[in-house]
């Protein structure tokens, strides 16, 4: 079964990235502006990890990165769930665009899942924009068979190298992209996800009875779940301050656990539930941690450092195929 009910309900099956990236020739610091300063710096001040494999320069860092998705995956298997893995790169897909890298480390983006419709996003950064190439073999194997709407987003245009926006897209990347039951929120940040996008989101679900609801995010804001996260019904984790037009109505009744624009740069709010009463966070946010224990929810800690130094961590890292109470 295909189905993503909201984002707190029961994980029974989910995707798992891989952790490759290669880095630009040539970084833009404006792409970069939602990486905290010490990663920001790193990308743009050290030449010799331009257009290279990050598993060449750093290849302890790497096996730190790997173990990080493995013990994640663990975690995951030992309340249930059921962990798919997208292939790696080939040396066509990592050599397509160039000058400008690959990643495919943040399965979260290229595609998502909304009710039983399973949608190929369009990512605005150029380097990502092959990375549901690994992830079409789990599509064929596990979401083709289901009872499913699998459908893509307009293909973006190709700009010229001068044209800093990338176009109009249409951009739309599931980080920005939260359930919640018949209601979609998109985050439009200028980074990812844009109007188009969203347009398009809203004219393929409003005749199944779905409301899709932008939400405008401070520019250092990549996604939206870097910005807001769901724990459990009437729970959330939330930077008040990346929210332009305030937090949506909604919400107005919900607890809210609060963090500052720079922990949620440092990805706060990008934890993972496994169901109402478990999830899944990083250790160095154990004082948000204590307080989710408070509401009788199991805490896990996993070291995610290598992972959220690219600017992703729990929710970055998996894309649910079945949430269902």
């Amino acid at each position: 079964m295909i189905f993503v009910e909201n984002e707190f309900a029961p994980l029974k099956r989910v995707v798992v990235a891989q952790s490759e990236f290669g880095y630009p020739i040539q970084p833009k610091e404006d792409d970069l502006r939602f990486l905290n300063e010490t990663e920001l710096q790193e990308s743009l001040n050290n030449k010799e990890i331009w257009g290279k494999n990050f598993a060449e320069v750093y290849p302890d860092l790497q096996k730190q990165w790997e173990l990080e998705r493995i013990n994640l995956t663990q975690v995951l298997q030992r309340y249930g769930v059921e962990v798919f893995h997208p292939r790696k790169l080939t040396n066509a897909e990592k050599n397509a665009v160039g000058k400008d890298g690959y990643a495919n480390f943040f399965c979260r983006d290229p595609f998502f899942t909304i009710g039983n419709f399973v949608i190929e996003g369009s990512l605005r950064f150029l380097q990502r924009r092959n990375e549901v190439f690994p992830l079409r073999e789990i599509f064929e194997k596990v979401v083709y068979p289901e009872d499913c709407i699998y459908i893509a987003v307009p293909q973006p245009e190709i700009t010229d190298d001068t044209d800093l926006t990338l176009g109009k897209g249409p951009f739309l990347e599931g980080g920005d992209v939260l359930v919640y039951d018949k209601t979609v929120f998109v985050g439009n940040s200028g980074l990812a996800s844009n109007d188009l996008g969203i347009f398009w989101l809203t004219k393929l679900l409003k005749p199944h009875g779905y409301t899709v609801k932008k939400i405008e995010l401070h520019p250092n804001i990549l996604h939206l779940d870097c910005a807001l996260g769901f724990v459990k019904e009437g729970l959330m984790i939330i930077c008040e301050d990346a929210f332009i037009n305030g937090v949506p109505e909604l919400f107005n009744d919900w607890r809210k656990i609060k963090v500052s624009l720079k922990e949620a740069t440092s990805l706060a709010t990008n934890g993972l539930p496994v169901s109402s009463d478990v999830y899944i966070t990083d250790p160095v946010f154990k004082h948000i941690g204590e307080q989710i224990a408070q509401e009788g929810i199991t805490v896990e800690y996993i070291d995610f450092n290598i992972s959220r130094s690219f600017g992703g961590a729990f929710r970055c890292s998996t894309q649910p195929l079945l949430r269902k109470f």
